[in-house]
Protein backbone atom coordinates (compact mmCIF):
# COMPACT_ATOMS: atom_id res chain seq x y z
CA UNK A 1 0.00 0.00 0.00
CA UNK A 2 1.14 3.28 -1.20
CA UNK A 3 1.63 6.20 1.43
CA UNK A 4 -0.76 7.99 -0.27
CA UNK A 5 -3.35 5.29 0.53
CA UNK A 6 -1.99 5.34 3.70
CA UNK A 7 -2.46 9.25 4.51
CA UNK A 8 -5.86 9.38 2.91
CA UNK A 9 -7.14 6.32 5.51
CA UNK A 10 -5.90 8.21 8.45
CA UNK A 11 -7.43 11.22 7.48
CA UNK A 12 -10.81 8.82 6.74
CA UNK A 13 -10.22 7.52 10.45
CA UNK A 14 -9.57 11.03 11.97
CA UNK A 15 -12.57 12.26 10.43
CA UNK A 16 -14.98 9.30 11.49
CA UNK A 17 -13.77 10.01 14.76
CA UNK A 18 -14.52 13.74 14.54
CA UNK A 19 -18.09 12.70 13.59
CA UNK A 20 -18.15 10.18 16.22
CA UNK A 21 -17.41 12.37 18.38
CA UNK A 22 -19.85 15.39 17.51
CA UNK A 23 -22.59 12.36 17.70
CA UNK A 24 -22.03 11.34 21.21
CA UNK A 25 -22.00 14.96 22.36
CA UNK A 26 -25.25 15.39 20.81
CA UNK A 27 -23.92 17.78 18.45
CA UNK A 28 -25.42 15.98 15.99
CA UNK A 29 -28.78 14.86 16.59
CA UNK A 30 -30.79 11.71 15.76
CA UNK A 31 -31.49 12.18 11.48
CA UNK A 32 -29.18 14.78 10.79
CA UNK A 33 -27.75 15.25 7.87
CA UNK A 34 -24.16 14.50 6.90
CA UNK A 35 -22.76 17.42 4.48
CA UNK A 36 -19.94 15.92 3.07
CA UNK A 37 -18.45 19.35 1.21
CA UNK A 38 -18.65 20.77 4.72
CA UNK A 39 -16.08 18.25 6.01
CA UNK A 40 -13.91 18.44 3.13
CA UNK A 41 -13.68 22.03 3.35
CA UNK A 42 -12.71 21.57 7.06
CA UNK A 43 -10.11 19.08 6.62
CA UNK A 44 -8.73 20.75 3.29
CA UNK A 45 -9.17 17.60 1.30
CA UNK A 46 -11.79 16.16 -1.25
CA UNK A 47 -14.72 14.40 -0.60
CA UNK A 48 -13.30 10.49 -0.95
CA UNK A 49 -12.21 10.76 2.54
CA UNK A 50 -15.41 11.93 4.12
CA UNK A 51 -17.14 9.19 2.09
CA UNK A 52 -14.92 6.40 3.40
CA UNK A 53 -15.51 7.93 6.90
CA UNK A 54 -19.00 7.84 6.34
CA UNK A 55 -18.66 4.16 4.86
CA UNK A 56 -17.02 3.94 8.04
CA UNK A 57 -19.46 5.00 10.50
CA UNK A 58 -22.21 3.38 8.73
CA UNK A 59 -20.43 0.13 9.34
CA UNK A 60 -20.44 0.73 12.76
CA UNK A 61 -24.15 1.84 12.93
CA UNK A 62 -24.16 5.38 14.01
CA UNK A 63 -24.94 6.50 10.30
CA UNK A 64 -27.16 5.64 7.56
CA UNK A 65 -28.00 6.55 4.17
CA UNK A 66 -31.15 7.56 3.13
CA UNK A 67 -32.16 7.44 -0.72
CA UNK A 68 -32.66 10.98 -1.95
CA UNK A 69 -31.28 12.23 1.39
CA UNK A 70 -27.92 10.78 1.62
CA UNK A 71 -26.26 10.07 5.10
CA UNK A 72 -27.79 10.94 8.15
CA UNK A 73 -27.04 10.51 11.97
CA UNK A 74 -29.16 6.66 12.75
CA UNK A 75 -32.56 7.22 14.67
CA UNK A 76 -32.84 3.56 16.61
CA UNK A 77 -36.23 3.16 17.40
CA UNK A 78 -37.27 1.99 20.83
CA UNK A 79 -36.76 -1.75 19.91
CA UNK A 80 -33.77 -1.49 18.62
CA UNK A 81 -32.70 0.71 22.02
CA UNK A 82 -33.97 -1.75 24.44
CA UNK A 83 -32.68 -4.66 22.57
CA UNK A 84 -29.38 -3.41 22.75
CA UNK A 85 -29.43 -2.66 26.67
CA UNK A 86 -30.89 -6.11 27.08
CA UNK A 87 -27.74 -8.12 24.85
CA UNK A 88 -25.63 -5.63 27.04
CA UNK A 89 -26.99 -6.87 30.29
CA UNK A 90 -26.83 -10.69 29.37
CA UNK A 91 -23.42 -10.40 28.19
CA UNK A 92 -22.33 -8.62 31.54
CA UNK A 93 -24.48 -11.36 33.09
CA UNK A 94 -22.76 -13.95 31.58
CA UNK A 95 -19.20 -12.44 32.16
CA UNK A 96 -20.20 -11.77 35.83
CA UNK A 97 -20.86 -15.87 35.80
CA UNK A 98 -17.22 -16.90 34.34
CA UNK A 99 -15.88 -14.70 37.29
CA UNK A 100 -17.40 -16.62 39.42
CA UNK A 101 -16.12 -19.32 38.11
CA UNK A 102 -12.77 -18.85 37.15
CA UNK A 103 -12.21 -16.22 40.33
CA UNK A 104 -11.08 -13.02 40.49
CA UNK A 105 -8.25 -10.57 39.32
CA UNK A 106 -6.64 -8.45 41.59
CA UNK A 107 -5.64 -6.72 38.30
CA UNK A 108 -8.38 -5.79 36.87
CA UNK A 109 -10.00 -4.41 40.48
CA UNK A 110 -6.82 -1.87 40.38
CA UNK A 111 -8.11 -1.03 36.65
CA UNK A 112 -11.92 -0.43 37.74
CA UNK A 113 -10.67 1.54 40.84
CA UNK A 114 -8.34 3.64 39.05
CA UNK A 115 -11.28 4.41 36.32
CA UNK A 116 -13.37 5.18 39.17
CA UNK A 117 -11.45 7.81 40.08
CA UNK A 118 -11.51 9.44 36.87
CA UNK A 119 -14.99 9.02 36.76
CA UNK A 120 -15.46 10.96 40.28
CA UNK A 121 -13.73 14.10 38.71
CA UNK A 122 -15.00 14.07 34.84
CA UNK A 123 -17.19 17.07 34.34
CA UNK A 124 -18.18 16.10 31.02
CA UNK A 125 -20.95 13.79 29.80
CA UNK A 126 -19.02 12.80 26.37
CA UNK A 127 -15.88 11.86 28.40
CA UNK A 128 -18.27 10.07 31.68
CA UNK A 129 -19.69 7.56 29.38
CA UNK A 130 -16.08 6.75 27.63
CA UNK A 131 -15.07 6.27 31.14
CA UNK A 132 -18.11 4.08 32.06
CA UNK A 133 -17.75 2.11 29.30
CA UNK A 134 -13.91 1.20 29.98
CA UNK A 135 -15.07 0.05 32.98
CA UNK A 136 -17.49 -2.41 32.26
CA UNK A 137 -15.00 -3.52 29.51
CA UNK A 138 -12.75 -3.99 32.56
CA UNK A 139 -15.73 -5.84 33.83
CA UNK A 140 -15.96 -8.50 30.74
CA UNK A 141 -12.34 -8.54 30.09
CA UNK A 142 -12.13 -10.55 33.78
CA UNK A 143 -14.42 -12.77 32.16
CA UNK A 144 -11.49 -14.50 30.20
CA UNK A 145 -13.92 -14.96 27.66
CA UNK A 146 -12.59 -14.31 24.28
CA UNK A 147 -16.45 -14.84 22.77
CA UNK A 148 -18.46 -12.33 25.27
CA UNK A 149 -15.74 -9.72 24.66
CA UNK A 150 -16.32 -10.43 20.98
CA UNK A 151 -19.84 -9.92 21.20
CA UNK A 152 -19.57 -6.70 23.69
CA UNK A 153 -17.08 -4.85 21.68
CA UNK A 154 -19.35 -5.43 18.42
CA UNK A 155 -22.05 -3.22 20.96
CA UNK A 156 -19.45 -0.74 19.68
CA UNK A 157 -20.45 3.31 19.32
CA UNK A 158 -24.46 2.69 19.50
CA UNK A 159 -23.96 1.38 22.82
CA UNK A 160 -21.87 4.39 23.93
CA UNK A 161 -24.45 6.94 22.47
CA UNK A 162 -27.33 5.18 23.89
CA UNK A 163 -25.80 5.40 27.37
CA UNK A 164 -24.57 8.97 26.87
CA UNK A 165 -28.31 9.79 26.48
CA UNK A 166 -28.94 8.13 29.77
CA UNK A 167 -26.15 10.23 31.35
CA UNK A 168 -28.49 13.57 30.62
CA UNK A 169 -30.86 12.64 33.20
CA UNK A 170 -30.70 14.34 36.66
CA UNK A 171 -28.76 12.12 39.02
CA UNK A 172 -28.10 9.71 37.30
CA UNK A 173 -23.80 10.26 37.33
CA UNK A 174 -24.02 10.50 40.50
CA UNK A 175 -26.01 7.25 40.98
CA UNK A 176 -23.66 5.33 38.65
CA UNK A 177 -20.91 6.44 40.58
CA UNK A 178 -22.01 5.06 44.17
CA UNK A 179 -22.98 2.15 42.60
CA UNK A 180 -19.64 1.41 40.79
CA UNK A 181 -17.92 2.40 43.98
CA UNK A 182 -20.47 -0.54 45.44
CA UNK A 183 -19.11 -3.07 42.39
CA UNK A 184 -15.70 -2.82 42.91
CA UNK A 185 -15.81 -3.37 47.25
CA UNK A 186 -18.18 -6.03 46.38
CA UNK A 187 -15.91 -7.86 43.85
CA UNK A 188 -12.61 -6.86 45.74
CA UNK A 189 -14.55 -8.91 49.06
CA UNK A 190 -15.25 -11.74 46.65
CA UNK A 191 -18.93 -11.39 47.04
CA UNK A 192 -19.38 -12.13 43.47
CA UNK A 193 -23.58 -13.37 43.86
CA UNK A 194 -23.90 -9.46 45.73
CA UNK A 195 -21.95 -7.58 42.67
CA UNK A 196 -23.81 -10.00 40.23
CA UNK A 197 -27.46 -8.76 41.83
CA UNK A 198 -25.90 -5.55 41.96
CA UNK A 199 -24.65 -5.72 38.22
CA UNK A 200 -28.51 -6.36 36.87
CA UNK A 201 -29.97 -4.17 38.98
CA UNK A 202 -27.73 -1.32 38.22
CA UNK A 203 -28.15 -2.53 34.29
CA UNK A 204 -31.92 -2.64 34.52
CA UNK A 205 -32.31 1.09 35.71
CA UNK A 206 -30.66 2.05 32.28
CA UNK A 207 -33.47 1.05 30.52
CA UNK A 208 -35.67 2.29 32.79
CA UNK A 209 -33.86 5.85 32.47
CA UNK A 210 -34.38 5.18 28.66
CA UNK A 211 -37.93 4.37 28.96
CA UNK A 212 -38.40 8.01 31.05
CA UNK A 213 -36.61 9.88 28.78
CA UNK A 214 -38.77 8.11 25.48
CA UNK A 215 -41.50 8.85 27.75
CA UNK A 216 -42.85 5.67 28.17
Amino acid sequence: MNSSKINQNALSNHIAEHITEQIIKGELGPGEKLVEHIYAEEYGTSRAPVREAIYLLSIEGLVERIPRKGAVVKEYTENEIYDLLEVRNMLESMAIERIRRNGIEEEGIQKMSALLEQMKTSTEIHQYTHLNHTFHMTLVEMSKSETIKTMYTRLGWPLLRIQSISFTNQGNIEKSIREHEMLVELLHDEKISDAADLLARHNQDVIISMQKKLGK
